[in-house]
């Protein structure tokens, strides 16, 4: 009877060790065989990684090979709370001023925890992210205090498996991504900041794969964006839980190719010394915005640019700076030049031989009723001549002027001193200005437009108009970039003067050459722009700022002018938006001009022309006027 029980006992462990084995077959079978591509796949997509390879963003120098902008690799600090365990306050304590954040924030993102896998089983989180843009020389510095760290006990009278464990802490527990990030630096923090802009990110998906792409938001960062961006590569490998790359197993590996460098026309120095005296001119006259400008007037090369306020590219973000401040006033925002557009109706009848310097216009004494409308002049002129229209700045004597001249010669020399359209700047969001069509003009028009009302411009064009007349009366194109170079340092694109058109003959340049020289003279209304070396020919403009379709009394003055005026080496313009107290572009901006002036001379060593007698051999300084070449458009 025993040996029947047995026997019974047997043969059902026998059957219950068969079902097991079939059931263990069958499941193998399903998993082997029916299931082999769905979970391979799988568990392919849980260790294998395509990692982006971003290059080199490419840097921008100014024209001596200074750098404006570079990008450094940084770090990207992560660690792993399952091996930090219970000392997560520890490693917190230490680490919290390193990064300089909460401690007790940085200790509940280290404190161990769980999640739930795709099976739903809780297994412990062991990749968190502790801070991004680390400097190497930072990280350097958390691995010798992870190095260093102390947990308040005697180690050696642990055993060896706590030993090793706090070992680990130190070794594993706090690590970085295996690929390094980049950092957008410019060194010179707010210099040049319009014309360089920065960079934000933009989600692009890839694949179906979101990502954040840095990109340039404004300036040369975002112009040419597509020029320093670079070519990027990938790598096809595997990693591990803790998101970290197993080397041994990379399959495939292409190397990104680096952005190219953009070197600028801009030169540092005149730069700085064109935003310190800027500076000095916000602070004493208080107006809304201050800018300037400075090129080479027969190249069109732009040697400095900027506007106040401003800002640090290097955080563009900072609850100081607004809208404003990022807007780049020379490119973006027209106004209504004032006396400055004297030069373009007066330069224009003199081409046409409707007037000469010394013909007379009665300025009937400060009061002139047209078209129903007073125009009125700053003084009680009475005759003045067409040179004196000029020195003094007559508002009615260039409207008689332009109604000499008539609408549709007025609206041509407009058109061909390049208002109306943008001057191709490498810079995003020019204006065009606002140039009104001929058939909307009004009937005071041609006479209101002469003295700069009725038309808004942008500084960079008024800027690129008197350039033309100090060129012989060739109109260039704003020229900002002079080279891409890549990694290698070979030249990959160079970019040269493009004279754009003749707007007037070299007879009447040297005409209104002569009626400006008298601006900056005891009769003229900018003597605070004379300089001792260098003979000056400029324009001042003070014109009402129209508010709501009226005129206020609020202003927007400047002082537009180059040297020497035989021989124009630089044309600098100089504006104040709305300066509080003396609003006349002789007193407030002439001071700035002449500031600037004196200190780019004395540093690109251009010659005086007060004090040397033209008559010597080798005295002559001219340069040669840019030929029509087959180089690139100039940026």
């Amino acid at each position: 009877m025993a040996r029947q029980v047995q026997i019974k006992r047997l043969l059902l462990l026998a059957t219950l060790l068969a079902l097991a084995f079939t059931g263990l077959g069958l499941r193998l079978v399903q998993l082997q065989v029916l299931r082999h591509y769905e979970l391979s796949e799988r568990a392919e997509n849980l260790t294998k990684h395509v990692y982006r390879l971003v290059p080199k963003r490419g840097d921008i120098l100014d024209a001596k090979g200074n750098i404006l902008a570079t990008s450094v690799f940084v770090k990207t600090v992560c660690a792993d709370p399952s091996v930090i365990g219970n000392h997560y306050s520890e490693v917190a304590h230490a680490l919290a001023p390193l990064l300089q954040t909460n401690e007790a924030d940085l200790a509940k993102r280290l404190f161990p925890r769980t999640r739930l896998n795709d099976q739903g089983e809780a297994v412990p989180i062991q990749y968190v992210l502790i801070k991004q843009k680390v400097a190497p020389e930072l990280w350097q510095k958390i691995q010798t205090t992870m190095s260093n760290l102390t947990f308040g006990v005697d180690e050696k009278s642990l055993t060896k498996n706590k030993r090793t464990a706090l070992n680990n802490i130190r070794k594993q527990g706090v690590f970085v991504e295996t690929l390094d990030d980049q950092q957008r630096v410019y060194p010179n923090q707010r210099l040049a900041a319009h014309v360089l802009g920065y960079l934000g990110s933009v989600q692009r998906t890839n694949d179906g794969v979101r990502s954040d792409e840095v990109v340039g938001v404004s300036g040369i960062e975002s112009r040419l964006n597509d020029k320093l961006s670079g070519v990027g590569g990938y790598r096809l490998s595997e990693r591990n839980g803790k998101q970290q790359e197993l080397v041994a197993l990379r399959q495939e590996d292409v190397e990104p190719h680096d952005g190219l460098d953009v070197v600028l026309t801009i030169d540092s120095v005149i730069q700085h010394f064109v935003e310190v005296a800027l500076a000095e001119g916000m602070e004493k006259n208080s107006p809304e915005s201050i800018s300037a400008i400075v090129v080479r007037p027969r190249t069109g090369e732009i040697l400095a640019m900027a506007t106040l306020p401003n800002f640090d590219p290097n955080n563009p973000g900072a609850t100081a700076v607004n809208e404003e401040a990022l807007c780049n006033r020379l490119i973006l925002t027209p106004f209504e030049p004032g006396s400055t557009f004297k030069i373009v109706v007066v330069s224009g009848a003199l081409n046409d031989h409707t007037v000469t310097l010394d013909d007379q216009f009665d300025c009937e004494n400060g009061d002139f009723l047209y078209a129903g409308t007073h125009l009125h002049d700053h003084e009680h002129y009475g005759i003045l001549s067409v040179k004196n229209i000029i020195t003094k700045s007559s508002n009615i004597g260039a409207a008689k002027v332009g109604i000499k001249m008539g609408s549709d010669r007025l609206a041509s020399y407009i058109r061909d001193f390049g208002f109306g359209e943008r001057t191709g700047i490498p810079l995003p969001g020019e204006s065009r200005g606002i140039v009104h069509p001929l058939k909307d003009w009004y009937k005071v028009s041609i006479a209101q437009i002469p003295m700069g009302q009725g038309i808004s411009v942008t500084p960079l064009q008024m800027t690129m108009a008197m350039c033309a007349i100090a060129n012989d009366g060739v109109l260039m194109h704003p020229m900002l970039v002079d080279r891409l170079v890549n990694e290698d340092g070979e030249v990959v694109a160079k970019y040269g003067p493009q004279p754009v058109r003749r707007v007037i003959s070299t007879e009447a340049d040297k005409l209104i050459i002569e009626a400006l020289k008298t601006v900056v003279t005891g009769d003229g209304t900018a003597v605070k722009a004379a300089l001792e070396h260098y003979t000056v020919a400029g324009k001042t403009g003070t014109a009402q700022k129209a508010i709501g379709g009226a005129y206020s009394n609020k202003f927007y003055s400047s002082f537009l002018g180059f040297f020497p005026a035989d021989d124009p080496q630089i044309c600098i313009y100089v504006a104040m938006d709305d300066p509080k107290g003396t609003h006349y572009g002789g007193q407030v901006a002439a001071p700035i001009f002449k500031q600037i002036a004196e200190k780019a001379a004395n540093y690109l060593n251009i010659q005086p022309d007060k004090d040397r007698n033209d008559d010597r051999p080798g005295t002559n300084t001219a340069s040669v006027a840019p030929q029509k070449s087959n180089a690139p458009h100039a940026l």
